[in-house]
């Protein structure tokens, strides 16, 4: 007697010899996927090689997926992969004239997102977006958002935190890591310490002797 095979009701089970030989090659198929790194890679292999400009383009959007970059930061991540120089301009000009890169607005959710959340002052954050490329022009417009009394109230607020963890150190000491933590994050010795002497005045140290102490800890 011959035994019948019974397939699952999937609507789409092969069906006699044919049907067999296309499973069979279906698991080969699978096989040499898993064996050799999955569909994608067989595919790739098949097809024809990707122009210079579509693998920039996959670069680029690859990146700017994970977060937002300059026409810098993308033109160097580029050239670190190989893609010829006229290739990857002509597809950075074309990603600013659709909007996905925007220095400007780069350079102004810095400022915003390093201000706030870091305390960086101008000096600094200016000094941060140097770094990623951006164009001076772009990068004074952003900061200069942030007028002197934002930058100022920004410092007294980074000091108040700290103040409590200098409780107990002498007022040298104090003056000077103080508004050494200021200098770090870009703020001018002359307003870190007019902020530091103020809140020190306001917990009771005497303003003469705050006076003799002028250099910040680096």
């Amino acid at each position: 007697m011959t035994r019948r095979t019974e397939w699952p009701d999937s609507g789409d089970a092969p069906r006699g010899a044919a049907g067999d030989a296309e499973t069979r090659s279906g698991r080969r198929g699978r096989r040499g996927d898993m064996d050799s790194g999955g569909p994608s890679s067989s595919r790739a292999e098949s097809g024809p090689p990707r122009t210079p400009e579509e693998q920039a383009r996959a670069i680029c959007l690859r990146l700017l997926t994970g977060s937002p970059r300059t026409r810098k930061q993308l033109g160097d991540a580029l050239r670190q992969r190989g893609i010829p120089e006229e290739a990857a301009e002509e597809v950075l000009s074309r990603f600013e004239d659709v909007g996905l890169i925007d220095d400007a607005a780069f350079a102004d959710a810095w400022v915003d997102s390093r201000h706030h959340g870091r305390g960086l002052a101008r000096r600094a954050l200016a000094r941060e977006l140097r770094t990623k490329g951006v164009d001076s022009a772009l990068i004074e417009e952003a900061v200069g958002r942030l007028d002197s009394a934002q930058e100022e109230s920004t410092a007294r607020e980074l000091v108040d935190r700290k103040l409590r963890a200098t409780r107990g150190l002498d007022r040298e000491k104090r003056l000077r890591r103080l508004a050494g933590m200021l200098a770090r994050k870009g703020y001018g010795e002359g307003l870190a310490l007019r902020v530091v002497k103020q809140a020190l005045e306001e917990e009771g140290e005497d303003p003469e002797l705050l006076d003799q102490h002028c250099l910040p800890e680096g």
